[in-house]
């Protein structure tokens, strides 16, 4: 059995179970997840989506997976940006878990646009001081907000690891914006994390808080035919069609985790005993590269192989990375074997191409990152 298909457990959580827990961005790859594994420790959710609309398939989804409907429940918030735009999402819940956040891979002004995300993001926050029932806030960030992968540097990085050097070449300009990569959105992601701690150590919330930091996310979708294969899990599915691949060829071998080990380091820091505060949390359960993706499931699916992208990138991540505690956090959860392999992400990956792909669902949502 795979690791993460160990039921998730909570042993005198510090938050009591069948307490209502909001969950940011319900509908996407991330949320759904941790959605799914909080109803499955045992607590209500409550999901913002933008459209509830468009998202309905959700409640009938969590309502089938977890033994009946009263569990879960959407709220819709147009746009995060307006003034008092998460108050009512906050009324009466325990924890947030929040998961909403840029996604521009383009960005070139990340001071400019940092400043304007931070404006909103502030304003969960502080919606959160403000409702007195709130005991735990966790925040979702990225493995870019520490480094920039490269495959042929040695790296070790530290809870107090910066991606300063994205700062530094997004803001230089002498160099051309083309050749920039994908700095300015490392950078963005660098400010927003270290706003959102600033806000903390300024206004000290009387709530735990935690940031979740996460490379590549790979494995199952939970509803390819209303979801598609969303995130990063979309690039497996691109290399799986021989899609996109000059954006594969931009990705760097580096971290990955599985999208219910990640599901779960969620619900550890924001609800296990003892109770977790004022940690950066690296969700890295092992190294990847797109090149060996493709090797694994050209070895799974023989008869697909010859149709397989090949992605170009080479080499192997070496940088050393902080992962401990949080292997630790999915270990007190009930996941005694530690982070779930690659080979086993990436069938669970392909197992969700493969429902998608016999329901002959046409125009499901893409990958954000192909746009």
């Amino acid at each position: 059995m795979s690791p993460s298909n160990s039921k998730i457990s909570l042993t005198n959580p510090s938050i009591p179970l069948d307490s209502l827990i909001l969950v940011t961005g319900c509908n996407g790859l991330i949320a759904s997840h941790v959605a799914d594994q909080l109803l499955s420790a045992g607590y209500r959710v409550r999901g913002t989506v933008r459209s509830a609309s468009k998202t309905s398939y959700l409640t009938s989804l969590y309502s089938h997976r977890h033994a009946g409907p009263g569990k879960f429940e959407l709220v819709e918030i147009p746009d995060v940006t307006a003034p008092n735009a998460w108050d009512d999402a906050v009324k009466g819940v325990a924890g947030i878990v929040h998961c909403v956040g840029a996604t521009d891979l383009t960005t070139q002004e990340p001071d400019k646009a940092a400043k304007k995300e931070l404006e909103w993001q502030a304003g969960l926050l502080e919606a959160a001081k403000r409702e007195g029932s709130v005991k735990s806030f966790v925040f979702t960030s990225s493995a870019w907000a520490v480094w920039t992968p490269d495959a042929s540097k040695k790296v070790t990085l530290t809870e107090e690891s910066w991606n300063e050097e994205a700062i530094a070449l997004a803001r230089d300009k002498n160099v051309d914006p083309k050749k920039k990569g994908m700095a300015g959105f490392m950078a963005l992601k660098t400010l927003v994390e270290q706003g959102v701690w600033d806000w903390v150590k300024r206004e000290k919330p009387g709530f735990a808080f935690n940031t979740v930091l996460l490379d590549t996310v790979l494995g199952e979708c939970l509803d390819p035919k209303n979801q598609g294969i969303p995130s990063t899990p979309g690039m497996v599915h691109w290399i799986w069609e021989n899609k996109y691949m000059a954006i594969i060829d931009l990705m760097e071998p580096q971290w990955f985790v599985d999208c219910v080990d990640m599901a779960k380091v969620y619900v550890a820091a924001l609800a296990s005993s003892p109770k977790v505060d004022r940690e950066r949390l690296f969700a890295f359960g092992g190294r990847y590269s797109f090149e060996e993706v493709a090797r694994l499931l050209g070895e799974m699916f023989p008869e697909r192989k010859e149709k397989l992208g090949k992605p170009k990138r080479k080499g192997w991540d070496q940088t050393e990375v902080p992962n401990q505690r949080a292997e630790e956090l999915l270990k007190r959860v009930g996941q005694k074997e530690g982070w779930t392999g690659l080979e086993e992400s990436v069938r669970a990956n392909a197992e969700s191409i493969l429902v998608l792909e016999r329901a002959g669902v046409k125009n499901v949502p893409q990958s954000a990152y192909a746009n």
